[in-house]
């Protein structure tokens, strides 16, 4: 790869600076701004759930430990922290689940990384949700094109967890638009969070995968503070010598970063979660749920499993044998098999040690053999079951498809945030931050809603 030589690379970092910098609320069309309250619900959903699990308690008690200006919301808890610290426990908490947004131009976690950083953020400053919506679509779109730029080796090939690195580019992008940087300052920014970006997909399944959402968001935050006070750093991260691109990828595809998406938005292409596990799963699990209910499928009934899939599946989330809970969301042989046999892969105790040391489940789990191929996107999955009576039965699902009627996608949100916030704070508070969030306005302070997330 000769990133220098590229078509588009010059002041390509500038260039997507830029695009950010000057995205206004304004410019947003109404599903887009209603996308983005859907996010926000939904990443509030998660990090409420993940705000008691054990990773989020150590992370918290060290944090804690510092001190400091207690400046932000730790969202779950009554304590409060700078928000730098916040911006660092609310990521890993929200990403503690694996049950946050995806959007496969990042092939990554978007919400996560950008709400961490941001709310805090905004709490400090009293900031209007206009200006933060409009800072998060900035972000949002920001690190969707450095996905883009940077696919597909950046994730499959050389083992990036996309969350934590280009992560780190977007909670910089929509820190920097909060905090109303100049151009300058805005791909200075961008250079600060590239030398900080990091994460390692072998790391899935064990506590260090949030830790890379928490990491970005502290990463972009601290990005765009330090600017606004003068650091300095480079304006060509992204496409220098020996940067960002040239020691991250042996992909560059400048074209593909600057090109408009469908719609003119990637948050167009966001997805939601319903299945508390590795987005790659979701796609085995609907087409074993189906069926189940198409067949009415039991355990005993079944012979073997084959199941056809994207290569890259293969080092994402294929973990033999999990041990734990954690594990058990990387494990697309036994999500198969939770599927096959009626388990709730939405429900959180589903993912635990005594599921993985089920011997129904067990035996399901080893009987599935994998088809890998490299002609379908990671999203696409088919599997054939071979009964017992000597039938065959079959199913596909691809799990890439974005909702198209928001509404109901809003309702469906909802419902799973009643499940996931009502044991943290009480079905009342719930009910209130679903309303307060689905009617925010332009104009409206966030202090109300982050105040209800807090823990008392």
């Amino acid at each position: 790869m000769n990133v220098m030589t590229d078509i588009g690379a010059q002041n390509l970092t500038r260039t997507l600076a830029e695009q950010a910098r000057k995205l206004r609320y304004e410019d947003l069309p109404e599903y887009v701004r209603q996308l983005a309250r859907q996010c926000v619900l939904d990443y509030l959903a998660c990090t409420l759930a993940g705000a008691k699990e054990e990773l989020t308690e150590i992370l918290l008690a060290e944090m804690l430990a510092h001190g400091g200006t207690p400046a932000a919301t730790i969202i779950g808890h009554a304590e409060r922290l700078p928000v730098l610290s916040a911006a660092l426990v609310n990521g890993t908490a929200s990403h503690a689940l694996d049950f946050d947004d995806v959007n496969m131009a990042m092939t990554g976690h978007p919400s996560v990384v950008l709400l961490s950083a941001l709310l805090p953020l905004a709490e400090e400053r009293g900031s209007a949700a206009r200006d933060v919506l409009a800072a998060f679509v900035a972000g949002y779109e920001l690190q969707c094109r450095l996905g883009l730029l940077l696919a597909p080796g950046h994730y499959n090939v050389l083992g990036f967890h996309a969350t934590g690195t280009l992560g780190s580019f977007g909670a910089a992008a929509a820190c920097a638009h909060l905090l109303g940087l100049n151009a300058e300052q805005f791909a200075t920014a961008l250079g600060v969070a590239g030398t900080q970006a990091a994460g390692l997909k072998s790391m899935f399944g064990t506590m260090c995968k949030p830790l890379h959402a928490g990491k970005a968001a502290q990463n972009g935050l601290l990005a765009g503070r330090l600017t606004q006070r003068g650091f300095t750093s480079r304006d060509d991260v992204v496409e220098c010598a020996q940067g960002f691109a040239r020691t991250h990828s042996p992909d560059f595809n400048p074209s593909a970063a600057l090109a408009d998406p469908p719609g003119g938005f990637h948050i167009r292409n966001n997805l939601f979660k319903y299945h508390a596990a590795c987005y790659m799963t979701h796609a085995p699990i609907e087409a074993a749920r189906k069926l189940r209910e198409l067949y009415g499928l039991k355990p005993e009934q079944i012979a073997r499993i084959r199941l056809s899939l994207d290569e890259a599946c293969d080092r994402v989330c294929n973990i033999p044998a999990p041990r734990t809970g954690l594990e058990a969301k990387f494990s697309l042989r036994l999500t198969t098999a939770m599927a096959l046999a009626g388990v709730d892969t939405g429900g959180l105790g589903s993912y635990s040690e005594e599921t993985a040391a089920d011997p129904t489940l067990i035996a399901l789990r080893d009987k599935v053999e994998f088809d890998f191929r490299s002609d379908r996107p990671n999203t696409i999955a088919a599997l054939e079951v071979g009964l017992t009576d000597g039938r065959t039965v079959a199913a596909s699902h691809d799990s890439g498809i974005p909702a198209s009627d928001f509404d109901e996608q809003g309702r469906r949100l909802a419902e799973k945030f009643m499940a996931l916030a009502s044991p943290v704070i009480g079905e009342a508070r719930a009910r209130d931050l679903v309303v307060q969030i689905s009617e925010l306005r332009p104009g409206d302070n966030l202090q109300d809603i982050l105040q209800l997330c807090a823990g008392s």
